[in-house]
């Protein structure tokens, strides 16, 4: 049954990988067998990424610094990763950005810039891996969106657009890849404890409130969501598409 889940001769691009989840699935994914690329815009930080995790995995990690909002760098740094790898079989659309507002201060303009970097940077690697994957006879993409896809608040309406927008795509990208063997899911977080996240982590009223609020009664941790993307990149998941696989420790589930 293990062998269900691993990914040994397979190689994987993570985008926005330098911390947090991105970090945590890369690990994942390199302790399965997958040759993994980690990508980030902070080279300092990518560089001390891909240090921490060759120590655990040597030879089986490399780094792809460029800025997936920037088109032209992003199929670029592509191109490296293929000259290199020869191949492309897993490719995780992971780097977001959030910025809570109200709808009075975010313009037309800034809701752009998000949807640049939440939604069309994926866009622009699931449409550039595509030929890659069809050639190979098929691999795995995998866009981290979020439970504020599907729910929404106040105050966060153009992060919960991007991210519904990008629930949406998935859907869209199964049902024209499939035939192509390409498999297309997503992965939507709850709240996790990670470096972003910090502050809100170290709050007790957000620790009590989550408590409550969910079904397991805590924050999740961010080595809990590599086995959703190990089984969303594995032959394990090779009769899933078109599925987003809510990693939330319950809070959609919980009234």
């Amino acid at each position: 049954m293990g062998a269900l889940f691993r990914l040994d001769g397979q190689v994987a691009l993570i985008t926005g990988a330098g911390q947090g989840l991105g970090l945590a699935m890369a690990r994942g994914l390199a302790a399965q067998g997958a040759q993994v690329w980690i990508n980030g815009r902070d080279g300092d930080r990518l560089q001390d990424a891909v240090d921490a995790l060759h120590a655990e995995f040597p030879g089986q990690i490399n780094a792809l610094l460029c800025d997936v909002a920037d088109e032209e760098a992003t199929l670029a740094g592509l191109k490296r990763l293929l000259r290199h790898s020869k191949r492309l079989d897993i490719l995780i659309n992971n780097v977001g950005q959030r910025r809570r507002a109200p709808l009075t201060e975010l313009d037309a303009q800034a809701l752009r810039e998000l949807l640049e970097v939440n939604l069309v940077g994926a866009w622009t690697l699931c449409r550039a891996t595509a030929d890659t994957m069809r050639a190979q006879g098929g691999g795995s993409m995998v866009n981290i969106t979020s439970i504020a896809g599907p729910i929404a608040r106040a105050g966060d309406a153009a992060y919960t657009t991007a991210k519904g927008a990008l629930e949406a795509m998935t859907r869209a990208l199964a049902a024209e890849l499939g035939p192509d063997g390409i498999r297309v899911n997503a992965i939507a977080p709850g709240y996790f404890a990670t470096d972003t996240n910090a502050a809100m982590a170290q709050d007790p009223g957000v620790a009590q409130w989550l408590q409550q609020r969910t079904s397991l009664g805590r924050w999740g941790q961010p080595e809990e969501i590599a086995g959703a993307a190990v089984f969303l990149a594995s032959p394990a998941a090779s009769y899933v598409t078109g599925h987003t696989l809510v990693v939330d420790g319950g809070y959609l589930s919980h009234f």
